[in-house]
């Protein structure tokens, strides 16, 4: 599952990628940190940065050392950078 989720989103294909999470958790799948990360990547490359601060914070919970906190650093230092930007204007 996590090989076919980080292909769909290597070509783009974040949608794909969200939906397939979503029926798997429906369906009963049991999500785990590795899983909560690309699903966040997935909403980030939507540009959908609070779904995607969400699930990192999700995979973060699971586990502190999952790749998610760095991820989840980015996006807080790229959001601080817009919201700066924004004063500017």
């Amino acid at each position: 599952m996590k090989d076919r989720i980080q292909a769909l989103l290597d070509f783009d294909k974040a949608d794909e990628a969200i939906s397939l999470l979503d029926s798997w958790q429906k369906g009963g799948g049991v999500m785990d940190d590795t899983l909560f990360y690309l699903l966040g990547n997935a909403w980030r490359k939507k540009g959908n940065w609070q779904m995607a601060m969400n699930n990192y914070l999700e995979a973060i919970h699971l586990n502190p050392e999952s790749p998610a906190q760095q991820a989840l650093d980015i996006a807080n230092e790229i959001l601080d950078f817009y919201n700066k930007d924004m004063y500017n204007q």
